[in-house]
């Protein structure tokens, strides 16, 4: 299948999810369509997987399946439709912190001509599936190059992603392989004390979007020194819904008492709890902030966790609103998995 083949499947393939979310949505498919069948089993292993944050992900992926989209990454690789002189299995070992998070590197395997196993993670292991079931109706032999395993075995390459304790043991197990392995990272917001109540409401999306457990989502804010959070607490009011999933409550109930006892000062409006920290990772709830004293300096704290971020938000930046909304240029940890994928086969290709 040659490139511009694979590009009319994937824009058909998007199309096909979006229809399903939108319907779903909409109350045109029952609950014992195989789409509800798979949401509801998806939040019945996973609590943090409720409807709207499936949906809100699978919305994800339709705009990265977006036909302007795809072409616009895919020119940067011309490449492609050259490569692979050799497909390879591609052993992939997924996260599964926020719905289908392992979606773009499958994504990549497909545009890239290898093959791929797949190492689903326990937390998600329905949504990526019904997915490939949907492309399988739209191009089987295209579906058929993505195999879900319980054990990757004897891989080309090797891209996995999961904590830093979880790096450890990918290292160790398939560092002899090509491999791209991903650790811990977060995501921060600039303010300057300029933003408007809009931009501030946007925020609350790269905050509270996915309850806070993606490495896209913002866990920490970097201010100016004198900033007064009393119109960030207003502009987060309507993202309180939050405070009633009760894995969330009890996180926040746990940490606000945990605070409390150890009489350490933080901010709370009842479902969010902002402390002043420098540590880029927060428990879900949390929120840190940084205070700088002028650009230079947050330019510099942005250079010192730069192997720690994921993408940063504000003037400058990403535009409020977006961290959770990438394209499939946007690669985890900075890294191309595209331009992995193509290089291998190549004899300077290293891991």
């Amino acid at each position: 299948m040659n490139t511009t083949e694979r590009l009319e499947n994937l824009v058909k393939w998007g199309k096909a999810v979006e229809a399903l979310r939108s319907g779903y949505r909409e109350g045109a498919l029952q609950t014992d369509h195989p789409f509800g069948m798979a949401l509801a089993r998806a939040r019945g292993i996973n609590p943090w997987f409720t409807e709207e944050q499936i949906l809100y992900a699978l919305n994800g992926i339709a705009h990265m399946l977006d036909e302007q989209a795809l072409r616009s990454w895919l020119a940067a690789y011309p490449e492609l439709g050259k490569f692979p002189q050799k497909r390879l299995d591609i052993g992939l070992v997924l996260a599964g912190n926020i719905p289908a998070v392992g979606f773009h590197d499958i994504l990549c395997v497909l545009v890239s001509g290898h093959t791929a196993q797949v190492k689903r993670s326990s937390d998600d292991p329905i949504l990526l599936p019904f997915l490939l079931d949907v492309l399988a109706e739209i191009a089987p032999s295209m579906a058929s190059d993505i195999r879900f395993v319980d054990r990757i075995s004897d891989p080309g390459a090797v891209i996995a992603t999961g904590s830093d304790n979880s790096a450890r043991y990918f290292d160790y197990y398939f560092g002899k392989y090509p491999h791209i392995i991903r650790r811990n990272r977060n995501s921060v917001a600039v303010l300057d004390g300029r933003e408007r109540i809009e931009d501030l409401q946007a925020l609350g999306s790269d905050i509270f979007s996915f309850y806070g457990l993606g490495c896209r989502n913002v866990s920490k804010l970097l201010v100016p020194m004198g900033y007064a959070m009393d119109d960030f607490f207003m502009a987060m009011e309507s993202y309180g819904g939050v405070i009633r999933h009760n894995k969330y409550m009890n996180n926040y109930d746990y940490h606000k008492a945990l605070y409390l006892l150890n009489q350490e000062p933080f901010l709370t409006n009842n479902f969010l709890i902002v402390r002043e920290h420098e540590s880029l990772a927060t428990p879900v709830s949390v929120l840190h902030v940084e205070r700088y004293t002028d650009s230079a300096d947050a330019t510099s704290r942005l250079k010192r966790d730069r192997d720690r971020i994921q993408c940063v938000v504000g003037v400058g930046h990403l535009p409020f609103g977006t961290s959770q909304s990438p394209g499939p240029a946007d690669y985890a940890d900075g890294v191309d998995t595209l331009a992995f994928l193509t290089g291998l086969g190549n004899p300077a290709q290293k891991g």
